[in-house]
């Protein structure tokens, strides 16, 4: 049995491995945290990225998990409200359609919930050299460890080290949206009943709402800004860039600041986007937002995910004599849909696309049957 080591053990990670296991391999996975990361915004599954929940028997799953937003409130710098809609949501869009909206972390524990109990994890742990052989890649980890393995798929998102070790710096892939987000989980001190609020105030938006659990609210705050020098890993610097754009503010901007300084899920991160020539290099591939992040602009992040893993296992199944060739099928499968979403990001972040413009890119790929 071909055994293959993923790199990371979020959406793109778990949805790899599931099919790579419905397709006969052996897989483990190995995450840097020591547990699955907890929190995140709410994420949208669409399209052809529904199909591959249908696919895996989670659908049903899925929907009971949804946020079950009813609608949201627009307000002024000091709180006064400009408008209500029970039509739609800043984070989900329109609310009346088949696409589902669930929070990131419920969306990860039902997938890996799906994964085989055949599947080795390794929490608290990193690839720290990758090394081609002629039978697969060679494997050290930071803990000592190592390993042989058939393929190594990179799912560690837009940072990843999968794509420094095999493809070089970050720096020659990423490109800039100009924007920074941060997100964590606080206590429903507002009593929002599946409802989201949204201030828009020039270069800063702040979003917050009560999802699934009632007891709490996830805080969305982003804020316009040219590329800024700093360390990706360091918390306490992107505490102080949210402070530093948002003091000040009105409303319950202040509030979200004070929960966000004792959020156990707070998360940080650009806008950014990742463009290659190719997602392979032999017998390594890179899978999600690790090879092909559109940024949260897009909302289709998870979907991509989804996709990317499916056709991935299916395409290294479907070629398993030969994974290299699989590696290369899988890029030849996805880049028309990468590349129509990714599209999609700046249409959204100039506020020109139209419900075509995003149907279109939803559905830009029919799944291949690889059983």
């Amino acid at each position: 049995m071909n055994h293959v080591l993923v790199s990371g053990a979020s959406i793109a990670g778990l949805t790899t491995a599931h099919w790579l296991r419905r397709h006969g391999f052996t897989v483990t996975i190995v995450e840097r945290a020591a547990t699955l990361r907890p929190g995140g915004q709410a994420i949208d599954v669409r399209g052809v990225g529904l199909d591959v929940i249908r696919e895996m028997g989670l659908l049903d799953e899925v929907r009971a998990n949804v946020t079950g937003l009813r609608g949201m409130t627009i307000v002024d710098a000091d709180g006064n409200v400009l408008t209500e809609t029970h039509e739609e949501t800043f984070s989900g869009g329109t609310i009346d359609n088949e696409d589902v909206e669930l929070m990131r972390d419920d969306l990860t524990n039902i997938l890996h919930s799906a994964v085989d109990e055949a599947v080795e994890f390794l929490f608290s742990n990193s690839i720290a050299e990758l090394t081609p052989t002629e039978t697969g890649v060679s494997v050290v980890f930071d803990s000592g460890r190592t390993g042989d393995f058939d393929a190594v798929v990179g799912a560690d998102g837009l940072h990843s080290v999968t794509r420094k070790l095999a493809f070089g710096p970050e720096s020659d892939y990423v490109r800039s949206l100009d924007g920074y987000v941060g997100i964590w989980t606080m206590p429903n001190f507002l009593n929002l009943d599946h409802w989201q609020m949204l201030q828009h105030l020039g270069d800063t938006t702040a979003v917050i709402y009560s999802g699934r659990k009632t007891e709490e609210m996830r805080a969305i705050i982003g804020f316009k800004s040219e590329k800024l020098d700093y360390d990706y890993r360091d918390a306490e610097t992107h505490k102080q860039l949210l402070e530093k754009h948002f003091g000040g503010l009105g409303w319950e901007i202040p509030n979200l600041l004070r929960h966000m300084r004792s959020a156990s899920d707070f998360y940080f991160d650009e806008m950014a986007q990742i463009h290659m020539d190719t997602w392979v290099d032999g017998r390594v591939g890179l899978v999600g937002d690790a090879g092909y992040c559109a940024s949260p602009l897009s909302g289709q992040g998870t979907s991509l995910a989804l996709v990317g893993g499916y056709v991935l296992a299916g395409e290294l199944a479907a070629s398993r004599d030969d994974l290299a060739t699989g590696f290369t099928n899988y890029v030849g499968t996805m880049r028309p849909y990468v590349r129509v979403n990714q599209e999609l990001a700046h249409l959204n972040r100039n506020g020109t696309a139209t419900e075509p413009d995003r149907q279109h890119a939803y559905r830009a790929l029919t799944l291949r049957d690889y059983r």
